[in-house]
């Protein structure tokens, strides 16, 4: 560990002689204390929450993230083109030593600086905290300013449906003419349509199943967190819900007043502690009294939301997350240098970032299972050709790999105050660091162990 440590050392401290961390660390400041004062929240606690973790973190994230880049990128890069790796190379140190030492370096500099800006993030929220109303001080302690966990109705297994009313579609000539997983697609819109939309003047029920937290929940507030769409927009584009919760044979069965809310955005309202029965099943019912259909998705439309840890710890754990989406940033910007000049390395690396951004166009291309244009008029395109086949063959595999890094969303999940939980942060450093920043280390190790340095020469 000698020579890594030495290099990583070297590496920490180049970063103060290129400028970079004074410079960096005013940015940074400007981002967690300027943005907040000149950025005005609209005095309730999601406004706040929005303002001091979500743009601000947001913000550092990115500050750090380019930089990660453009420092990784820069650090063996030019060692390279410098001719000062040369003078290394001949020292009693292997090359995957030199990359992980530099590795290590631009990591120590990652913690120090996002530890510094958390910290502030964190001070500034709970200062600006007591300018607030109290009824809206209370809102953010219970809702966020707190860890929640979360639970969800089972989402149906529609697919023996779908079998049986394809079966009964495909005696029609006309449909047996069609495309079979077209027609599949569709068959399965209409059943999940069923599923998910409640008539004017019916009501839908919802079971959600506490399972093994409901020892923990009694006395406890809950939270309903809800979502749904319209098929017809009203004048007002708000619409009146009777929610009640709890067993329909139970004397404590809770109604709410109705409620008018706007559609297609999240609602959370809370309601009463132990409305769940012993079996911690909680009954939530739903009656629309609209002159429209309302449509609630099996994803997202409606769960349940209860305390399940504190705050700083759930921070933490968070900034932890987004501590190896650095990591792999790192990795990614050493492995390009490896091979690749500084421009070229830095520009590859941007490529990168763009592709784990593109993912809307990724999943329009595998659903649709070619690249090319999809005719208008008949909703088809013509025979995929070997093209086609490649290219969603990796789209896919692209699209694998960046939902290992993009499943987790720490600074959402704070925000609304969501709990993330150890598992989540240990799955976080075993697909983010482990997985994908393994596989670019090899890469760029294997690279860097092969390059031919004597060809590198200083530039005049």
């Amino acid at each position: 560990m000698q020579p890594i440590l030495a290099i990583a050392r070297l590496t920490f401290k180049a970063a103060f002689r290129f400028r970079l961390v004074p410079v960096l660390a005013v940015l940074l400041l400007g981002a967690v204390v300027a943005l907040p004062e000149v950025v005005e929240h609209d005095g309730t606690a999601r406004g706040l929450a929005q303002i001091v973790l979500t743009y601000t973190l947001g913000l550092t994230t990115a500050l750090l993230g380019l930089t990660t880049l453009w420092l990784a990128c820069g650090t063996l890069a030019r060692d390279i083109e410098e001719c000062q790796m040369q003078m290394v190379a001949v020292k009693p140190v292997a090359r995957w030593q030199v990359w992980v030492g530099k590795w290590l370096g631009i990591m120590a500099l990652n913690a120090a600086l996002l530890s510094l800006a958390a910290g502030i993030v964190y001070a500034e929220l709970l200062w600006r905290a007591r300018g607030l109303p109290p009824a809206q001080q209370e809102a953010l302690r219970s809702e966020v300013l707190v860890a929640r966990g979360s639970r969800k109705p089972p989402v149906p297994d529609l697919e023996p449906i779908v079998a049986q009313v394809m079966r009964e579609r495909l005696k029609n000539e006309r449909v047996a003419a069609m495309d079979r997983n077209e027609v599949r697609k569709i068959i399965r819109e209409q059943v999940k349509s069923q599923e998910q939309v409640v008539p004017p003047g019916y009501q839908r029920t919802w079971q959600i199943h506490l399972g093994s937290v409901k020892d923990s929940l009694r006395e406890q507030p809950l939270f309903l967190r809800v979502k749904f769409f319209v098929a017809e927009r009203s004048a007002s584009g708000t619409y009146l819900a009777v929610w009640q919760v709890g067993p329909s044979d139970s004397a404590k069965r809770w109604t709410d007043t109705p409620k008018s809310q706007a559609a297609e955005t999240f609602y959370e309202f809370p309601i009463p502690p132990n409305m769940f029965d012993e079996q911690g099943v909680l009954t939530v019912t739903f009656q629309n009294l609209n002159e429209t259909a309302l449509l609630f998705p099996l994803e997202d439309g409606l769960e349940v939301l209860y305390p399940e840890s504190g705050f700083g710890v759930n921070y933490v754990r968070a900034v932890g997350i987004l501590f190896c989406w650095l990591a792999l940033l790192a990795a990614i910007g050493l492995a390009a240098a490896s091979f690749l000049s500084f421009p070229v390395a830095a520009f590859f690396s941007l490529g990168v970032l763009i592709v784990a951004f593109s993912t809307g166009t990724m999943n329009q291309v595998i659903e649709q299972g070619t690249i090319r244009e999809v005719n208008s008029s008949t909703g088809q395109v013509e025979h995929a050709i070997w093209f086609d086949y490649a290219t969603v063959a990796v789209f896919k595999g692209l699209l694998f790999a960046v939902n290992l890094v993009q499943e987790f969303s720490p600074i959402d999940l704070l925000s609304s105050g969501r709990s993330i939980t150890w598992g989540q942060l240990a799955r976080a450093v075993a697909q983010i660091i482990l997985v994908m920043g393994g596989l670019f280390a090899l890469i760029g190790i294997t690279a860097f162990t092969r390059r031919e340095l004597a060809t590198a020469q200083a530039t005049t």
